[in-house]
């Protein structure tokens, strides 16, 4: 084991933490709802081919949709229900395939004595894993160089990954060991100082330092970088104990623990869920009362997305983070306000003067500004612990000059690196949205 110590980043401070000490027993358990939903947006790179129509019975872990490239490629149904509704918007995009859980949830039974590709390729697993480059769900036609697994996740107000698994640990173990048989390289363990769990043959790496340490591409990048012509696979730790859970027992467990978390929530805890559960059934009753209308995120407030109530949990069914819309509207001066309860990320403000940068903020979804020309000041490289220069890379990628985005090590990052930057970014620039349009251009360009 080695130990990895990041100095660049930045652990944002907000409120509305979760109790570190909380016990199993009293993690509250959600009531399903009326339906629940698959969104394909969530598996980045597969162009989805229904299986299922409006009307169809399914049980866990049957097909509802294919890859349109790689028909092997499944993304399986969380609930045994019937199929209510396949959600399309425009030029016919699925966006989601929404099913009303018949409450028995019946589960198909897989062969777990075949080969491990085809387990993870007809469970829907497969489409739980990311490859680099690209950041997309990997090409089952590609053996990687290495398997990279992330065990905690640094974002702000995250859960602990192993607080998520609890008993089902012990399935960690076999999981890393059915992955070994996919590379020829290494199973890469990215942990926690101090985390400690059976990690079978796999190499474990433990990371200190500030958000981002627990993306699974900076920890690539300081333990084994990826370059041209290379395919690492990465996934979280709870994927790769489904997957020793799913060879263990046969069948596919969907079942999550979801933090509930953010200034907004009254009491933050953890929450059993359902993969696509109503975003309802996890917010109600749990929330302030406020005069600010509250922002529900799907993810952190960094990469999450923004669902309403209505809305479903997204993928991958870590946290639910609650804050304001707009907490002062009518803030005198706003972002020039002298208010020592102002926040900066670059201690701009006199409340630093006084320590308060140190404590725990009300943050709000404002901007604070407007989209204007990048400043070359290297706040990005700041945020961002990884060997590369990130404001020449950003600005090859606007620019689409693939020979200096190679050169810059666009193979090695994906949208969510990022997404620290531009919280920070002075010049206001949606990072996460240059990028994934890189990359995508990128495959294009070369596959």
């Amino acid at each position: 084991m080695a130990l990895i110590k990041l100095k660049r980043g930045y652990d944002l401070n907000l409120a509305g933490k979760i109790a570190r000490d909380i016990s199993r027993e009293a993690i509250a358990t959600a009531p399903l709802g009326k339906t629940v939903a698959v969104v394909p947006d969530d598996f980045e790179g597969i162009i989805p081919r229904m299986e299922k129509k409006v009307g169809d019975h399914v049980v866990v872990g049957e097909p509802l949709y294919h890859d349109k490239n790689h028909e092997s490629i499944k993304v399986t149904s969380p609930v045994s229900g019937t199929v209510t509704e396949v959600r399309r918007g425009e030029r016919r995009k699925i966006e989601a395939i929404v099913i009303e859980p018949d409450g028995n949830q019946d589960r198909r039974t897989f062969d777990t004595k075949g080969s491990v590709k085809t387990l993870l390729l007809e469970s829907g697993l497969w489409a739980m894993m990311r490859q680099r480059p690209y950041d997309i769900v990997p090409s089952p036609e590609v053996a990687p160089r290495d398997i990279a697994v992330t065990a905690f996740d640094s974002a702000p107000l995250a859960p602990s990954l192993l607080d998520i698994l609890g008993d089902d640990k012990k399935y960690i173990a076999r999981g890393i060991e059915a992955l070994k048989t996919l590379t020829e390289g290494d199973v890469l363990v990215g942990a926690r100082e101090g985390d400690s769990f059976d990690a079978g043959s796999a190499v474990v790496n433990h990371f200190k330092g500030p958000h981002p340490a627990g993306n699974a591409g900076v920890q690539l990048a300081n333990v084994k970088p990826v370059n041209k012509g290379e395919t690492v696979w990465t996934l979280d730790i709870v994927t790769v104990a489904r997957l020793g859970k799913l060879l263990e027992s046969g069948k596919l467990s969907t079942d999550t623990v979801v933090a509930l978390v953010g200034s907004e929530v009254s009491e933050p805890k953890l929450i059993k869920a359902v993969m696509g559960q109503e975003i309802s059934t996890l917010v109600k009753g749990e929330l302030k009362e406020s005069k600010a209308e509250p922002r529900i995120i799907s993810g952190n407030v960094l990469t999450g997305v923004k669902v309403e109530a209505e809305g479903y949990l997204r993928a991958p069914y870590r946290q639910i983070t609650v804050i304001p819309e707009v907490a002062h509207p009518d803030e005198f001066m706003g972002w020039a306000s002298l208010s020592t309860k102002k926040f900066s990320v670059y201690r701009d403000f006199i409340g630093t003067i006084f320590g308060l940068d140190k404590k725990e903020h009300r943050l709000d979804a404002k901007i604070n500004g407007g989209e204007r020309a990048i400043v070359m000041s290297g706040e990005y490289d700041r945020m961002l612990p990884m060997d590369i220069l990130a404001e020449f890379l950003i600005k090859a990628i606007i620019s689409r000059d693939i020979d200096k985005m190679e050169q810059l090590g666009i193979y090695e990052v994906a949208p969510e690196d990022f997404a620290l930057a531009e919280m920070a970014c002075t010049s206001k620039l949606e990072l996460q949205r240059i990028v994934r349009e890189g990359l995508n251009y990128l495959r294009s360009e070369m596959e």
